[in-house]
């Protein structure tokens, strides 16, 4: 594993343990040549994804760009980083096991939407705002018309 610092080629590992939920093997490496210490996540991958776009590209499916699109979707909410780490595995695992190596955008935003409408509602509105590119506030209001009335209030202070 080449290191990210320095770029020296021979790194050791220096600890090697299981997340918590077991999807994939945490190690810390060190690099003898500049000293520093890093974290690299190994994982089964059971076929290579590719994603097909609205416009028709195909792109490698991104485990990470699908994390940070989830996280930009709970932030600020109280949604742990490992309750959000558990639904990317959970996505990548069915789509994985689709037995489609082509995947269509729209799919794996349906499966985000599904995953968030039962975490938490503000993440789903804001995770849906980009998704269904709303461009004006009234794009909001239907949207928000569709939820449940549990679900409008669950993202209010309760006093």
């Amino acid at each position: 594993m080449r290191c990210p610092f320095c770029g020296h080629d021979d790194t050791q590992v220096k600890d090697s343990r299981p997340t918590e939920d077991n999807s994939a093997i945490r190690r810390r490496r060190f690099c003898p040549a500049c000293g520093s210490r890093f974290t690299t996540f190994e994982r089964v991958q059971l076929r290579e994804l590719v994603v097909v776009k609205k416009n028709g590209q195909r792109a490698p499916f991104d485990r990470d760009k699908l994390l940070r699109s989830i996280m930009i979707a709970v932030r600020k909410r109280p949604i742990s980083e490992e309750r959000v780490e558990r639904i990317v595995n959970s996505i990548t695992r069915r789509l994985e096991s689709s037995g489609e190596t082509e995947i269509p955008s729209s799919q794996i935003g349906q499966l985000v939407m599904e995953a968030l409408a039962s975490l938490d509602p503000v993440a789903y509105v804001r995770f849906a705002s980009v998704y269904k590119n709303f461009r004006e506030t009234r794009d909001f209001e239907q949207f928000l018309e569709t939820l449940s009335p549990q679900d409008r209030d669950a993202g209010k202070d309760k006093d």
